[in-house]
C-alpha cells in the first residue's frame, strides 16, 4: 500500500506538471510546449517540475521571469487529489483498474481546469471537448460509473439548468446596462460554466448531477460573500457585476459527489 501510495504521489506531481503548462500555453491560444517560464524562456530538465523549481533554486530564468507559486501549489494539490482517490473511491465495490485511471484523469483534469478558470476567468473549449469524449469511453467502458443513458441525461439536466442560468444573468446584465446608460459586459454563469457542469452530468449522471449543483450553488454564494467581504476590508471597489470565477465551485462539487456520494446523500437526503 504505501508503494502505491508513493507511485500515485509521483503521478500526481507529474500529472499536475503537465496540467501546468497547458495552462501556461492553452489560454494564450499558443501551441503546448515542453515547460518554460512566463518569458518564453524553455525551463532546464531539473526544473521542469515546479516544485523541484522551487526547492533547487530554479524558479527564476535568466531574463529574471518568475515562476508563480500556482506551479507547485497545482502538482501538489493534484498529488493529493490522487492520493485522496485512491483511498476513497478506491476501495468501493466496484471500481477495477480502468475506472479507477478514469477517476485519476479527472482529477489532472480538474485541476486544470480550475488553473486556467481562476487565473484567466476562462473554461477552454479545447479542455472541455477531449474531457468529454473521455466521460463518454468511461460511461460505455466501465460499469461502476453511470451507463450511457444516464450520462446523457445527467449532461442534458446540467446544461438546461446552467444555461437557463446563462440566459437569465445575460438578459440581468442587458437591461441593468440600459438603465444604467453603460454597456456591462460582466456575467453572473459564462457559456464555459455550462459546458462544464454538463461535464459533470456526463461523469456523474443524473441523480448525483441534482446534488451536485445544489452544493455548487451553495459554495459559489458564500465564495462570493466572502470574496466580496474581504475586497471590501481591503478598501478596494465592490460592484455587484464584479467578474467572480464560477468554475472551481462546480469542480469542488463534482469532486465531493464523485469520491463521497454516498456520504454526502445520506447528509443531505435523510
Amino acid at each position: 500500500m504505501e508503494l502505491t501510495l508513493i507511485v500515485l504521489v509521483v503521478a500526481g506531481l507529474l500529472a499536475g506538471g503537465v496540467a501546468n503548462a497547458l495552462a501556461d500555453d492553452l489560454p494564450q491560444r499558443r501551441n503546448p510546449r515542453l515547460p518554460h517560464y512566463p518569458d518564453g524562456t524553455p525551463r532546464p530538465f531539473v526544473a521542469w517540475l515546479g516544485i523541484v523549481a522551487f526547492l533547487l533554486g530554479k524558479r527564476t530564468s535568466p531574463g529574471g521571469a518568475r515562476l508563480s507559486w500556482r506551479h507547485p501549489i497545482a502538482e501538489l494539490s493534484t498529488a493529493g487529489l490522487f492520493v485522496l482517490t485512491a483511498l476513497t473511491a478506491g476501495q468501493r465495490e466496484g471500481v477495477d483498474a480502468l475506472q479507477m485511471v478514469y477517476f485519476l484523469i479527472y482529477m489532472a483534469l480538474f485541476v486544470l481546469i480550475t488553473v486556467i478558470d481562476l487565473e484567466h476567468r476562462l473554461i477552454l473549449f479545447v479542455v472541455i471537448i477531449p474531457s468529454t469524449i473521455i466521460a463518454l469511453l468511461d460511461a460505455v467502458t466501465t460499469s461502476f460509473r453511470p451507463d450511457l443513458g444516464q450520462a446523457l441525461l445527467g449532461a442534458a439536466i446540467g446544461f438546461g439548468f446552467f444555461f437557463v442560468a446563462y440566459l437569465g444573468g445575460f438578459l440581468f446584465t442587458r437591461v441593468m446596462g440600459r438603465m444604467q446608460g453603460r454597456e456591462i459586459t460582466e456575467v453572473a454563469f459564462g457559456y464555459g460554466d455550462v459546458m462544464l457542469i454538463t461535464l459533470s452530468g456526463l461523469i456523474l449522471g443524473a441523480g448525483p448531477l441534482l446534488l451536485t449543483m445544489f452544493i455548487t450553488v451553495f459554495l459559489g454564494a458564500g465564495g462570493a460573500i466572502l470574496y466580496l467581504v474581504v475586497r471590501r476590508m481591503r478598501g478596494k471597489h465592490v460592484s455587484a457585476f464584479t467578474p467572480l470565477p464560477y468554475g472551481q465551485y462546480i469542480v469542488i462539487a463534482t469532486v465531493i459527489m464523485l469520491l463521497f456520494s454516498e456520504q454526502m446523500r445520506s447528509a443531505f437526503l435523510t
